[in-house]
């Protein structure tokens, strides 16, 4: 294959650059914004896509954040690739923060004070404890979620329409004066491509 390395990276290295990436992440960051601004579709349907995974992100549920985008975007019709594109907002540096605001502000709007030498612990891992361990934790979460959650959401939701709108616009116009530039010579059809 074309551009494939020769020797494949070891399952540690593989994990070393999804957790620092291999360049900068500066450079991650404007990968992920031009896969968000190069979606065929309108800049509604990308920008509400990403709003949906932003939004779950948010939420308590790890391994469900991409099914939660996908219900939501077909709810309020976004594009189901911004969508999982969106769920990069949770990742293992925003995590930490995200779940100690989403507890703090559910125990506050739910009215539970927790005692300062008695925290939630869960011990064995998730799958071995019992409902009554996890809802301590997992109910605030879930609570304190949404006023999080949503205005991120609504913030992202203009972000991203307004920068999509200006760049198809931009694309527009640049695939006009081409196509003019071009018919003027009478050199056929213009390939896409060549816009990008």
């Amino acid at each position: 294959m074309l551009f494939r390395r020769r020797v494949d990276p070891h399952i540690l290295e593989k994990l070393r650059i999804w957790a620092w990436p291999r360049h900068s992440w500066e450079r991650s960051f404007k990968y992920f914004v031009k896969r968000v601004l190069r979606l065929t579709a309108t800049p509604h349907a990308i920008a509400a896509g990403i709003a949906a995974g932003v939004f779950t992100s948010f939420t308590p549920f790890i391994g469900l954040h991409i099914t939660l985008a996908l219900v939501i975007c077909l709810v309020i019709g976004g594009n189901m690739a911004a969508a999982v594109i969106g769920t990069g907002v949770g990742n293992p540096l925003t995590f930490p923060f995200i779940w100690a605001a989403t507890y703090e502000l559910g125990l506050t709007i739910l009215g539970i004070g927790s005692a300062p030498g008695d925290p939630h612990v869960i011990t064995g891992g998730v799958f071995s404890s019992s409902y009554e361990t996890i809802m301590p934790i997992l109910k605030p979460m879930t609570v304190g979620c949404i006023p999080i959650g949503v205005p991120f959401a609504i913030a992202f939701y203009f972000l991203v329409r307004s920068a999509v709108r200006a760049y198809q616009q931009r694309r527009r116009d640049r695939l006009a004066e081409f196509v003019e530039k071009r018919n003027g010579r009478g050199t056929g059809p213009v390939d896409d491509d060549e816009l990008r």
